[in-house]
Parts: C-alpha cells; sequence; structure tokens
C-alpha cells in the first residue's frame, strides 16, 4: 500500500495516451495539448463512446467524490468549432461532474482526427473503466476491423493477456437475446466462454441464467450436453455423468482447482494461482507484469471492500 501512496494512479490513464509514456506510440501521436477550464456546457459526448450504458450509482458516487475533492483527473477533448469540444476521454467524469454542479472543468485539448478520437475512447475505456463483457468485446472488434490492430497489438495496449481478449472477442458469436444476459449481468463472461463449447451455445447459456448456474455448474451442463449429442450419433458408449473429482492427499491440484485458476485468470487477464495447505486453508497468488495491472487489481478489490 505505501506504494500506492507513493505513486497516485498507478494506471497508465491520459498521461499514456498523451505520450507521457513509452507505449503512447502504439496509440497514437501526440500532438501540441492545452490544458484548460472550461465552462462544462462546452463539452459533448462522442458518438464513438464504447460505453452503452452508464450505471448512476456508479456516477453518483464519482460525484460526491467531486463535491468533496474537486475533479482532480481533467477530461480528454478535441475541438468541434464554434467554441464546443468532443469529449474523447471522460464522460462518466463529465456526467458525475454535472451532476456535482460544477460549472467548470479541467481539460486538456488535443488536435485529433476522427480515427485517433475513437481509438483513444476505446483503450481509454478499456484501461480504465469496468465494461460490461459485451461492450469490451465491441471495443475490440473495433479496433480490429476498424484500425487493424492484431489480438497481439490490443493486448498489449489494453494490459491484458492474448488469451482474454481472443476469449472476450467470441462472446460476440452469441445471438441478440443471450447477448443481452450479458448486457445485464445476469451472466458472467465466465458462464458464456463456457457455454459457448456446447452444441448449442445459446440455449446453454439461457439454461445457466434461468437456473441460477455457478460456471462450474454451467461446464458440467455442457458436458452433458455434448457427451448425449455423441452418443446420439454413435461416437461414445451411453454418457455416465462424472464425479467430482478430489484432490489427492498429496496436495495436487484437481480439475475444479485448475479451472477456477483457468476462469479468474480469464476475468482479470493475469495469471492465477490456487494452492491448497493443511485443514482447507491456502492461498490464491495474482502475478502481474507491471504497476498498471497491479493498479487494476488494487482497484477492483478495493471496489469490492467498498
Amino acid at each position: 500500500m505505501t506504494a500506492l501512496k507513493k505513486r497516485q494512479g498507478l494506471g497508465r490513464g491520459l498521461d499514456a495516451l498523451l505520450g507521457e509514456a513509452p507505449k503512447a506510440a502504439d496509440i497514437a501521436p501526440a500532438p501540441a495539448r492545452a490544458r484548460t477550464s472550461l465552462p462544462i456546457e462546452f463539452l459533448r459526448p462522442s458518438p464513438n463512446q464504447p460505453r452503452r450504458a452508464f450505471n448512476e450509482d456508479a456516477i453518483g458516487e464519482l460525484a460526491a467524490s467531486i463535491k468533496a475533492r474537486g475533479l482532480l483527473q481533467p477530461i480528454l477533448a478535441r475541438p468541434l468549432g464554434e467554441g464546443l469540444y468532443e469529449i474523447v476521454a471522460g464522460e462518466r467524469r463529465w456526467r458525475a461532474a454535472q451532476k456535482a454542479g460544477l460549472h467548470d472543468v479541467p481539460v486538456i485539448i488535443r488536435e485529433l482526427t476522427d480515427e485517433e478520437a475513437a481509438e483513444i475512447a476505446l483503450i481509454e475505456n478499456v484501461q480504465r473503466v469496468d465494461l460490461n463483457p459485451v461492450e469490451e468485446a465491441r471495443a475490440y472488434q473495433r479496433l480490429s476491423e476498424v484500425y487493424g490492430r492484431s489480438q497481439e497489438e490490443i493486448a498489449r495496449v489494453v494490459g491484458k493477456s492474448r488469451s482474454h481478449v481472443a476469449n472476450t472477442l467470441r462472446l460476440l458469436a452469441f445471438d441478440e437475446i443471450t447477448i443481452e444476459l450479458l448486457e445485464k449481468g445476469e451472466v458472467t463472461a465466465g458462464h458464456a466462454r463456457a457455454a459457448l463449447a456446447a452444441p448449442k451455445p445459446g440455449v446453454a447459456l439461457l439454461a445457466a441464467a434461468k437456473e441460477g448456474w455457478s460456471v462450474r455448474e454451467t461446464e458440467r451442463f455442457v458436458k452433458e450436453l455434448i457427451a448425449i449429442e455423441e452418443e446420439k450419433a454413435g461416437k461414445r458408449p451411453p454418457y455416465v455423468p462424472e464425479r467430482r473429482p478430489r484432490q489427492s492427499a498429496h496436495g495436487s491440484k484437481d480439475a475444479d482447482t485448475r479451472a477456477l485458476e483457468s476462469d479468474l485468470a480469464e476475468v482479470l487477464g493475469l495469471e492465477v494461482e490456487i494452492t491448497h495447505g493443511p485443514k482447507e486453508a491456502g492461498a490464491v497468488v495474482i502475478r502481474y507484469l507491471n504497476l498498471d495491472q497491479l493498479d487494476d487489481i488494487c482497484r477492483r478489490l478495493m471496489e469490492i471492500a467498498a
């Protein structure tokens, strides 16, 4: 925690996006910029904002913080003409500042092309905001299809693993009905990834939502569906439900533990290791590669504890 106090905001944030970190070259060039204070009504939301749903409770909490301490993080904007500016990064802060009753907000103004503005907005949101899985997947899809980013490039820029990016993109294979379950938070990305292996992924995901299954229960259901389909096709003998594996007396990991490690790694985009000790005690180790990832881990844990 001392490291956090010494360096406020370990995440890359706008500093990295504006060319003050080595990775900024992966995103866009850094032309001249000016920091100023603007009337809040001079700012306009961007049509390229990847977030479609804003949590009003979260914005209310941010507004309370802004009332107490002011808006510490400036908003990034670009000129639209006629004294108006388009928000490139910071729409949540802009909304919260309005709710807090601010008349003027700190703004960094940059001359950006449409492509640069859209790409920075996507990356800033993925890095700093908890997008729902569908919004995150669509952001990656846009970076890939519109800006020609490979999965490796996307992973490097947003600080996630390549497998996390690939598996998140796979969520867009669902139909509109099941995608809505993800957007509403009725199922998680872990449920969706498990369901994708089923003969009919949408049906499996709907069943998981209806029954309130855990990810592990969803995986078992999918295994049963696959086995039944293979049995019908004559590819295997009659299906016998597997018994839950136990951890051996020597402490080797059972399939459930390995699967849980995999699920956590997919959610965090980081390597996770679970070890069991005597009397059901154990440890969960999350490995990070840089301070950006450490900042993200700390933020998530603090939000859960709040």
